[in-house]
């Protein structure tokens, strides 16, 4: 396609890098697009700030940009068994000091389900050796920390997503690809198609990514990636589910974290 290129956020974690590789590369019909990597409270931040075109958000990230963006279905992270886990060195109730990956992220949101606690954010590749210090108390794992933490001598409190699921009673929104409302009437639909588009490529072929992947991965053990992109790609990454994501809307404002919306502006595209 002519034009300039369209500037897409997304993280180094596996899921992304796999399932947007296609797009990336010019594999499948769509726009061409300018790739921004990043972990995802940057990318969470950036969307605050505006400057993002198309970008992965946390969805605790969406109610503080939805008057400025619109959700596309395709390419977002959601499903059962996903949430964020809460570690610590030895068995004990969650509490003290805890390590979250960022104050916007979805996997804070969750932490309100246990209670309110004392929190200390650092980017989420850090958190797991915070906690064998003792620099904090717990830990808030997301992506690759859910299938790294046992081999670190790390032990499990509560997994949120497990929390969700029974409270809430649908899957667990964790993130969704949003575009600039003033870009979304000419651009949206051609977006949304081509991160469709990307998804089945890399269902159909999961080996073409393989060198992207381990390219941004964090986690260098391919195993690892291997069954972060089992779970964390799904029919959920084809299109969200969307009265998840308005539970998750609902509830965030409920709980005081979303500011109220200052008008009718739809979710979706």
């Amino acid at each position: 396609m002519a034009g300039a290129a369209v500037n897409f956020g997304f993280s180094t974690c596996p899921n992304d890098t796999f399932a947007f590789h296609a797009l990336v590369h010019g594999l499948v019909p769509g726009p061409r697009v300018e790739p921004y990597l990043d972990d995802i409270e940057a990318l969470n931040q950036r969307a605050e700030r505006g400057e993002a075109e198309v970008t992965k958000v946390s969805m605790a990230a969406y109610g503080r940009v939805r008057d400025r963006y619109v959700l596309l279905r395709a390419g977002g992270a959601a499903g059962f068994g996903v949430g964020p886990i809460v570690v610590a060195r030895e068995k004990r109730s969650v509490g003290g000091v805890i390590a979250i990956p960022g104050e916007r992220t979805t996997a804070a949101l969750l932490l309100r389900l246990l209670g309110r606690f004392e929190t200390v954010p650092m980017r989420f590749d850090l958190i797991e050796d915070a906690v064998l210090r003792g620099d904090v108390d717990c830990g808030l794992l997301i992506h690759e920390g859910r299938f790294t933490y046992e081999g670190k001598g790390l032990t499990l409190l509560e997994d949120l997503g497990t929390v969700w699921e029974s409270r809430m009673q649908c899957p667990l929104p964790l993130a969704a690809i949003a575009i600039r409302r003033d870009l979304a009437p000419s651009m949206a639909p051609e977006v949304d198609a081509a991160l469709r588009a990307s998804v089945e490529f890399a269902f159909a072929h999961p080996e073409a990514s393989r060198s992207y992947v381990a390219q941004h991965a964090q986690e260098m053990d391919p195993t690892v990636a291997a069954r972060h992109i089992k779970l964390y790609v799904n029919d959920y990454t084809r299109a969200l589910d969307e009265r998840a994501v308005e539970t998750m809307i609902a509830w965030a404002t409920a709980e005081g974290v979303f500011p109220p919306a200052t008008s009718a502006l739809p979710t979706f595209v």
